[in-house]
């Protein structure tokens, strides 16, 4: 190597802190290790590709200069077998050669060599291609730090993942609870329940009760926004309406101490929402239909606080919407809510359902809306009645939709059929 000027030895190569030098030549290895030193490396020498291995299998160093044409094992060789060594780190390859022909060269960056320098070499341009070999190895290594890092946080996310994972599904199994029959007939008449949430869980709530014979009430109910804030909501208005604890339910009251009367629709929403407003903190709102049916009479009286309106389906297939609206339960302090007032005849039938039907996209564009409901009532009544009913409603309704579209919002429904005393 001709001769230098005096460098400044501990400079900063970065990444770059053992080097290993192989040539058989000790003259060569003599000249290019004085050098390395000088400028702050940490040497190992082997006069061979078999020695340079063996070394290499012990620990890797941060750069390798050999030369290509070595006895034995020669500078390729050694460098395919250098880079089957590898693993987590990576090591940059120079390969020493008077090659300078492009075919050569091709070989070499085969082998996995990353870079050449052409005897006789220049101290200039070999500490400028460490330097560049630096800062390759401080990038590659920095990414691989940030892939760790990524991987690590993947790994810890999966692991959060699964919990929650694992909470939805409980969770799920509880809202389920709420829902404890699906179906139930009330002498001649049948209540049929259908609770379908977009994801784990819902913010939509169905539900019914009877405190004894020929009186039975049945709601569906219609939390403002999803997840698990909705979930909780519903879980706390099946307490509210539940049809097991009767004590409890702020839809009855108990009469001379013997018996469970059913309270006035009208009067049940505006419990609800007084209950709601009294609680601080809470932002939520919910729509619901609430009705409750003297079976002796086919006698219905419903209140609707801002859900969809229910759609009553005559014997003979004409089909009327029913209610006037009103407002959603929790949004106003002292809210009133009006009662609608109808007769069933044994045939007749009743559906409540969830703006998750109406509103639901379908294909060609626009929403199901009320009279694609109709339409879709129609088709499934030609063939089902009661759970099979609502079963065949959902499953039309989601073939209904574009392709490859998923519900985002929850589906449910109530289908009362009135078959007399």
């Amino acid at each position: 190597m001709p001769s230098q000027p005096e460098i400044k030895a501990d400079l900063d190569f970065g990444a770059i802190r053992n080097v290993l030098v192989v040539d058989d030549s000790r003259l060569q290895r003599r000249i290019l290790v004085a050098s390395l030193k000088k400028w702050g490396f940490t040497v190992i020498e082997a006069d061979s590709g078999e020695e340079a291995l063996e070394l290499c299998r012990q620990g890797l160093p941060d750069l390798v200069l050999s030369d290509w044409v070595m006895p034995g094992m020669g500078g390729l060789e050694f460098c395919r077998a250098f880079r089957e060594l590898e693993k987590d780190a990576y090591t940059y390859f120079i390969l020493l050669t008077s090659k300078s022909e492009k075919q050569e060269v091709a070989r070499g960056l085969d082998a996995g060599a990353d870079d050449f320098l052409i005897k006789p070499l220049e101290a200039d341009e070999l500490r400028a291609r460490i330097s560049a070999g630096a800062r390759i190895l401080g990038m590659q290594r920095e990414l691989s730090e940030k892939n760790r890092l990524i991987e690590k946080a993947l790994s810890e996310l999966r692991v959060a993942h699964d919990l929650i994972d694992k909470d939805l599904r409980q969770a799920r199994h509880i809202q389920e609870s709420l829902v404890p029959e699906l179906t139930r007939e009330f002498g001649r008449s049948r209540v049929s329940l259908l609770l379908k949430p977009c994801g784990h869980i819902g913010g939509d709530l169905v539900g019914m009760f009877s405190p004894g014979p020929n009186r039975i009430g049945f709601y569906s109910i219609d939390v403002s926004g999803h997840g698990i804030t909705s979930a909780m909501m519903t879980a706390r208005l099946g307490g509210y309406l539940t049809s097991q604890h009767f004590d409890q339910n702020v839809a009855m009251e108990k009469r001379f101490n013997k018996f469970y009367a059913l309270l006035p629709p009208e009067q049940v929403a505006e419990t609800l929402n007084a209950r709601l407003m009294a609680d601080t903190g809470i932002e939520e709102y919910f729509t619901m239909v609430y009705a409750i049916v003297d079976l002796r009479y086919g006698h219905v009286k419903m209140v609707q606080a801002g859900h969809p309106h229910p759609l009553l389906i005559r014997a003979d297939g004409a089909m009327q919407f029913m209610g006037d609206g009103g407002l959603p339960i929790g949004l106003i302090d002292g809210a009133t809510f009006r009662q609608t007032d109808f007769y069933m005849q044994p045939g007749d039938r009743l559906l409540l359902y969830s703006d998750g039907f109406t509103e639901c996209r379908v294909a060609g564009g626009g929403l199901l809306d009320e009279d694609g409901l109709c339409r879709l009532a129609g088709e499934c009544l030609a063939q089902h009645n009661g759970p099979e009913f609502l079963d065949d409603m959902f499953w039309r309704l989601t073939q209904s939709m574009p392709p490859g579209e998923t519900m985002d919002d929850d589906v449910s429904a109530v289908f009362f059929e009135f078959n007399g005393n």
